[in-house]
């Protein structure tokens, strides 16, 4: 691209669920310029870099995929990464999407241009930058991941394994490994390596309620009917869907449902785990829904194997040759897994973003995230974010949430583009007002109750979960109401039309964009 191109009309940062979701939805409603910027070679996002042994979703994949993009194909109630995989590969495909993702290139910043109502995109590497009127960021929040701040880890000499950056040229047999975490990974991970180790010892710091998972072959003549009757395939989703609705009285407040999960909890580890010990060694102290369920029918089996041992004395520090815990012992290993997860961007921003007046998302942030329906930010005109502040389920699927950010600002877009606008920036006032109220609701939800995890910051500030039900979110998104902007044309002169004239519009395919108040 040299200097004088011209400006994108959309620019979307990364080419996972997210992105390719956004190039689906615009090319749908009429805009089709657009690209995505990619970092990888690939697309995929968390599920190209997700594959380590055992690697799945803990969401039925009827429910783990997009409303406009139904398959019929899912081999199994619960997918693997591989098949997640192929199934975003697949949309590029068949959405024609493939032309407009450009691979090799990592954003290092966005700085907007006020007079010009333009996005300056960076990039690694490269000295030209890119214009935009508008900014999707979909880069997620699974995308970076990166080893545990552990005293000593430097100095280790033996192999080291993080989950999302899976080593499958490493040859597990005979070796004795170790295994950092027992959440969502490593439930996955651990009984597919106690098959081939010949010893691992997993490191736990905190017991997660776990739940078991009824994973089914699809049925051929199942496949076939929801081929041919896609209508069928819509009622099984929206079953699964009002069947992980129901959950949230159980997980997302503590009340009396929350008792009938821990006791099924309870009965699993029961009948599981004959050891009583063992048994108290992996029954929580907080409440069900506190930290993310964990969904494994192998996992308990697996660490009574003979060749497994859960030790819970916390890691004092990583030695040369292995792992020493808090009472003294050094435990020695030829390769260390670490199933510590993300790096959730909490506080900060995942990128340096400068908005109007030079101002900083990044400081901005520094106590912790906020966005307006976790989608648009104050200060920051024509840019919009997917997965944003405050917008994870405790319950339910992602990709429902995600499809309603997405069917949101791909209409705030079209707002933006037909009406020819410089800025479409959210109000500070209805911002903070939103902000407000999520955090006084999030007080009364079990994310808030006590324990620590990554769902907030260290002084406690949740900024990752939406404190209701999935059938809420959709709701609030399935508007963009204009009073809740500013709307800047980009000539002065149709000041007036804009504030006057923008009636009631139907918006392609997803309810009405409303009038300015």
């Amino acid at each position: 691209m040299n200097a004088a191109a011209k400006p994108l009309d959309v620019a979307i940062i990364g080419a996972g669920f997210a992105g390719i979701g956004t190039a689906i939805r615009l090319r749908q409603k009429g805009i089709t310029d657009f690209a995505i910027f990619e970092r990888d070679d690939r697309v995929g996002g968390t599920w190209r870099d997700n594959t380590y042994p055992g690697a799945a979703c803990d969401i039925p994949s009827r429910l783990y995929s997009y409303a406009f993009a139904p398959n019929p194909d899912w081999s199994h109630t619960y997918s693997g990464s591989g098949e997640i995989l192929g199934y975003i590969e697949a949309m590029v495909e068949e959405f024609g999407i493939g032309p407009g993702i450009r691979f090799g290139h990592t954003v290092t910043g966005l700085e907007f241009d006020e007079p010009s109502g333009l996005w300056d995109i960076s990039f690694a590497g490269k000295r030209r930058k890119v214009k935009a009127r508008s900014v999707v960021v979909a880069s997620g929040p699974l995308s970076n991941a990166s080893l545990p701040n552990i005293p000593g880890i430097e100095t280790y000499e033996g192999h080291k394994i993080h989950s999302a950056r899976w080593d499958h040229d490493y040859d597990f047999t005979g070796k004795k490994v170790a295994v950092v975490g027992t959440g969502a990974s490593a439930v996955q991970i651990i009984p597919e390596l106690v098959e081939r180790a010949a010893s691992v010892k997993v490191f736990q710091r905190t017991p997660g309620w776990v739940l078991p998972r009824v994973n089914r072959r699809t049925n051929p003549l199942t496949k076939e009917l929801y081929r041919q009757a896609p209508v069928t395939q819509k009622l099984a989703r929206d079953a699964w869907f009002w069947g992980h609705e129901s959950v949230a009285l159980g997980v997302v407040w503590n009340t009396p449902l929350t008792r009938v999960v821990e006791s099924v909890a309870r009965l699993h580890l029961r009948s599981q785990v004959a050891d009583p010990w063992l048994r108290r060694q992996l029954t929580p102290d907080f409440r069900a829904g506190c930290k993310r369920l964990l969904i494994s029918n192998d996992y308990y089996p697996a660490l009574q194997r003979e060749n497994c041992k859960l030790v819970t004395w916390p890691i004092a520090r990583i030695s040369p040759h292995g792992i020493r815990t808090a009472e003294g012992i050094e435990h020695r290993f030829d390769c260390i897994v670490f199933a510590t997860g993300f790096d959730i961007s909490k506080t900060g921003a995942p990128i340096p973003v400068t908005g109007r007046d030079g101002r900083l998302l990044g400081e901005e942030w520094s106590r912790g995230a906020y966005a307006f329906k976790s989608v648009t930010v104050a200060g920051y005109p024509n840019l919009f974010l997917t997965f944003g502040p405050n917008s994870g389920p405790g319950h339910n699927s992602a990709l429902v949430y995600m499809e309603a950010q997405i069917e949101y600002l791909t209409d705030a877009i079209g707002v933006l583009l037909k009406r020819d606008l410089r800025m479409l920036e959210v109000r500070r006032d209805r911002q903070d007002r939103y902000n407000a109220r999520i955090q006084r609701r999030l007080s009364a939800t079990t994310w808030n109750s006590g324990c620590r995890s990554w769902y907030l910051t260290e002084d406690g500030f949740n900024a990752t979960m939406y404190p209701g039900f999935g059938t809420q979110f959709v709701r609030q998104l399935a508007q963009v109401r204009l009073e809740d902007y500013v709307l800047t044309p980009r000539d002065p002169g149709n000041a007036a039309r804009t504030a006057r004239d923008y009636a009631e519009t139907p918006s392609a395919g997803h309810g009405t964009i409303a009038t300015l108040g």
